[in-house]
């Protein structure tokens, strides 16, 4: 913390109408890299979270009937400072997250992109007229900001996952309250202190902080005042968190696990899957949604890929995210470590091999070892849950036909990822996998122009592009008589 430049971006109470609120409750955070305590935060209680349904809504009419070009242009003014405090930001969120700094610094870079993107996507909400079937009549579409808007983002990118979802929500005239994850609120709370700064109105932008997520999830879902929620996170809760919107018949975007296939066909370039595998799968220490979760790799060059794959991974620094040299840190707890060695060691009880690593890291309680499974099956553990730690599952296979329906053989439907070189063979494969992103050779699939989002139980709802504004607008259609 002593080397943050700016103290001001350092927070450690909610931000609700423009005020920041304090608490006598408080809850730690920490950082997993080290089990120091990092911040004592205020607890926001269920009072504090309808407080910040209630100053959205009040705000809602003024910041809705501003011209796009005004929104755009506060928009950019906090594009602008965040992209100005990016190693202040960055250092905060490797504090409280533990990724490598370098990649927290990618993240900042990363989420600034979006308020980039709906800033000027704002100014392109374009309505439509329709012919109408008689002269005394013209039929026209307009677009309307939806209203009142609620987030729940997760800790695995505090960051990037607030602004993916603030920036469209604002720039559509919505208004917008966050709950961030308990674990990593301080990265919101930067945003809401930048936003302050760059003249955002008090109630346009709001973050609740609390450890309370069950009783403030039931506000964000279920006040009568939010039109919209919106959750990136697991299926499990993802689940609760729609059937509690359902009462209201609130409109829900979710984005939420993943299960990702990574196929290596034999006419592959064998170099360029081994890269991309590794950085799909240890990204963020293997705690990402879309992280490669299960590489499927032709028989006749499994071993090729393997022995590569694992001198690669071999080399792959583990340690404190702010040490310069580190690759992979610290899972998000202890917990989340004995799971991933839960999950390993139930697939190795199956039949699986332990090519490299296979248990915890002497890094700290937080740490796994980079880890390669040979001899996988799809059945295994590994393979049918969501790993969410540095471990990859190598499963060999035959034939086109086999690896699709094994790729596919999953409750998800997030990201999917293959590498070859036959045109054919592309245009089949990319049609085939049942998922809502693919990557052909490309596992670098993240982009503030694309659509991000899933099929089946990875949720509905698009992040990103010209699509992600339209989770926030609402369709109004008007019949005049002249």
């Amino acid at each position: 913390m002593d080397k943050i430049t700016d103290k001001g971006l350092v927070k450690n109470c909610s931000y609700i109408d423009g005020q920041w609120h304090t608490s006598d409750k408080r809850f730690s955070v920490t950082n997993p890299a080290t089990g120091e305590t990092i911040a004592q935060v205020a607890n926001a209680s269920v009072n504090d979270a309808e407080q910040a349904v209630i100053a959205a809504h009040k705000t809602f009419a003024s910041w809705s009937g501003q011209t796009a070009n005004h929104r755009a242009k506060l928009l950019r003014n906090w594009l602008n400072l965040i992209i100005e405090h990016q190693d202040d930001l960055a250092r905060l969120l490797t504090l409280e997250q533990g990724k490598p700094l370098a990649e927290a610094r990618g993240e900042i870079g990363y989420g600034a992109g979006f308020i980039e993107w709906f800033a000027e996507e704002a100014k392109r909400v374009y309505g439509e007229t329709i012919p109408a079937a008689s002269q005394d009549k013209r039929l026209l579409v307009l677009k309307q900001p939806v209203g009142v808007v609620s987030a729940i983002t997760p800790w695995n990118f505090p960051n990037a996952m607030i602004t993916r979802k603030a920036a469209a929500a604002l720039a559509a005239g919505c208004t917008f309250i966050v709950k961030p994850a308990e674990m990593t609120p301080l990265s919101a709370l930067a945003l809401a202190e930048l936003a302050e700064r760059a003249g955002i109105p008090a109630g346009v932008f709001n973050v609740v902080v609390s450890d309370d997520a069950v009783n403030i999830g039931k506000v964000l879902t279920q006040h009568p005042q939010i039109a919209k929620f919106t959750f990136t996170g697991s299926t499990q809760v993802g689940k609760k968190l729609a059937a509690q919107c359902a009462l209201g018949v609130k409109k829900v975007s979710l984005e939420l696990g993943g299960n990702a296939p990574f196929i290596v066909f034999d006419d592959a370039d064998i170099d360029a899957a081994v890269k991309g595998a590794i950085a799909s799968k240890y990204r963020n220490a293997g705690q990402t949604c879309i992280c490669t979760n299960r590489i499927f790799v032709q028989r006749n060059v499994v071993e090729k890929f393997t022995k590569q794959y694992s001198m690669a991974v071999a080399e792959l620094a583990v340690g404190n995210g702010l040490d310069v040299d580190t690759q992979i840190g610290p899972l998000i707890s202890s917990q989340a470590a004995e799971k991933v060695k839960q999950l390993v060691d139930s697939s190795v009880a199956q039949g699986a091999n332990i090519a490299l690593g296979g248990d915890f890291s002497n890094a700290g309680a937080c740490f796994y070892q980079p880890t390669i499974l040979t001899e996988v099956s799809n059945t295994m553990p590994v393979a049918q849950n969501e790993i969410f730690g540095p471990v990859s599952a190598i499963i060999p296979f035959d034939s086109e036909a086999e690896v699709i329906e094994a790729a596919n053989d999953t409750e998800y439907g997030l990201a999917a990822y293959f590498y070859a070189r036959d045109i054919g063979r592309i245009w089949r494969v990319s049609e085939g996998l049942a998922f809502g992103m693919v990557g052909v050779n490309d596992s670098a699939i993240s982009n503030v122009a694309a659509p991000f989002g899933g099929v089946k139980q990875s949720g509905y709802g698009r992040e990103g592009s010209r699509h992600g504004l339209d989770d926030y607008l609402v369709i109004k259609y008007l019949s005049m008589g002249i």
